[in-house]
C-alpha cells in the first residue's frame, strides 16, 4: 500500500494475500534475543508497537514456518532499529529466525492508515497534470529507502518523479489525476534531450534526486539492505 507522498511504500504482495510486508529480521543483536530489523515502512511507530503480531515468511523446513511473533519492544541503536519479541528469549532464538520476512494483516494496516493512502495499482494509469496541462501517465511506482518515484510516461520518454508532497501535492483517484508541481527542468529537460536528436546522445530517465539511495538495487526487490552498525553489548 502506498502511503502519502514522501513516505515509503509497502506494496501489496504479488500473491494477492490480505497482508502487507513491513520488515525483515537481519541479524542477532546482543544476548537477550534482540534482532536487527530492515524496515519496509517509514511508520515503525504504527507498525512495530508492543503487542503487534507479525506473520512470518520463512522456508518450509524452518522451525518458524507457519508461526507468528509478537513485538515486545522496538529500540534504536546507532539509528538502526532492533526488535525484541515475546518468542525470542536469547541469541540462539534470534539466530534461528534470521532472514524471516514480517507481514501484517491488511486490515491492521487499514485501521492505522491515513485517508490519503493508495495501493500501487491505484496510481498506475493515472494522468499526471501540471495546472491544466497533461504531462503524461503513471506507468510504475518504484520503491527506495529515501523516497518513492513515479515513472511517468510522456511523449518524450519516461520521467522519474519523486513522490514527495512538494512535487506531488495531490492525488485524486476518482478523477484519475495525479497533480504535480515539478521543479523547472524535470520534464522540460527530458523533452530538450529528445529534441536534440542523435547529436545530443541518449536521453536517460531523469530524477531530481540522483542519490545512492535512489539508484541502488533494493534488497528483496523492494528495499536496500540496512548498513551494519556496532552492537550495544548491554542490550
Amino acid at each position: 500500500m502506498a502511503d502519502a507522498p514522501g513516505r515509503a511504500h509497502a506494496p501489496r504482495p504479488a500473491s494477492g494475500a490480505g497482508s502487507l510486508r513491513v520488515g525483515r529480521l537481519t541479524k542477532p543483536h546482543g544476548l537477550k534475543g534482540g534482532i536487527k530489523l530492515e524496515l519496509f515502512t517509514d511508520n515503525p511507530e504504527l507498525r512495530f508497537t508492543p503487542g503487534a503480531e507479525f506473520h512470518l515468511q520463512v522456508p518450509e523446513d524452518s522451525p518458524w514456518f507457519g508461526r507468528a511473533i509478537t513485538m515486545r519492544e522496538l529500540r534504536w541503536f546507532n539509528e538502526s532499529p532492533v526488535g525484541f519479541f515475546e518468542e525470542l528469549n536469547d541469541r540462539s532464538d534470534a539466530e534461528s529466525i534470521v532472514r524471516a520476512i514480517l507481514w501484517i494483516d491488511e486490515q491492521a494496516v487499514a485501521d492505522g492508515e491515513e485517508d490519503n493512502a493508495w495501493y500501487d495499482h491505484q496510481l498506475v494509469g493515472l494522468d499526471v497534470v501540471r495546472d491544466s496541462e497533461k504531462l503524461g501517465t503513471v506507468a510504475e511506482v518504484r520503491h527506495f529507502p529515501a523516497q518513492d518515484l513515479l515513472v511517468v510516461n510522456t511523449e518524450a520518454g519516461a520521467v522519474l518523479v519523486p513522490f514527495v508532497e512538494a512535487i506531488v501535492p495531490r492525488v485524486d483517484i476518482e478523477a484519475g489525476i495525479v497533480y504535480v508541481t515539478p521543479p523547472t527542468g524535470l520534464f522540460e529537460d527530458r523533452e530538450a534531450e529528445i529534441a536534440g536528436g542523435p547529436g545530443s546522445g541518449p536521453a536517460p530517465e531523469r530524477t531530481s534526486t540522483p542519490s545512492a539511495d535512489a539508484t541502488a538495487g533494493p534488497a528483496d526487490s523492494e528495499v536496500a539492505t540496512t548498513e551494519p552498525v556496532a552492537e550495544d553489548p548491554s542490550a
